[in-house]
């Protein structure tokens, strides 16, 4: 029987977990098993430039903070060895830097994941792991919309020159 000392370190790191998925825009687990130290080191790196919190969990924990939550769909993934990256800003973030390095890795597996509060199996990380960051994003929508309205400015101007070349 363990003492009450672990019992309370162990129910503090739950509510700890709970208090981060709470918070969470998403959060994405994964099998990191076969990683290579260089590897995890720059996935680490890229993660956190991304403001993305990353962290090797014990499968009991995460399950516990999760069922505390209300989100018991993670019982099927929670074996072996798990990890989670967590992110309080973008919903893409974590899915995007871990499912480009799962392409690349045979062993290094995407679980499942969470946005907004919903359940994301394996398949639909993947699908989020493709969508562009929200910069890029809206880069691109700044570029469609700059062509179309330069196009309008120029045909405006070359009224404004054609009634002052009337006017003369």
């Amino acid at each position: 029987m363990p003492s009450a000392s672990v019992l309370e370190a162990k129910a503090a790191r739950v509510s700890e977990l709970e208090a981060k998925l709470k918070d969470a825009a998403s959060f994405v687990l994964v099998d990191y098993k076969g990683i290579t130290v260089a590897d995890d080191t720059t996935l680490r790196r890229n993660l956190r430039e991304a403001n993305v919190e990353y962290f090797v969990e014990k499968n009991t924990m995460l399950k516990r903070a999760l069922n505390n939550l209300g989100m018991s769909d993670f019982d099927t993934v929670l074996n072996g060895t798990t990890a989670i990256a967590i992110s309080t800003d973008d919903q893409t973030a974590p899915a995007r830097i871990l499912g480009e390095y799962a392409e690349k890795a045979e062993t290094f597996k995407l679980k499942a994941g969470c946005v907004d509060g919903e359940y994301f199996d394996e398949a639909k990380i993947m699908a989020l792991s493709k969508i562009p960051s929200k910069d890029v994003l809206l880069a691109q929508l700044v570029g469609s919309l700059q062509g179309p309205i330069q196009k309008l400015a120029a045909i405006l101007q070359a009224v404004v020159d054609q009634k002052n070349g009337e006017a003369a």
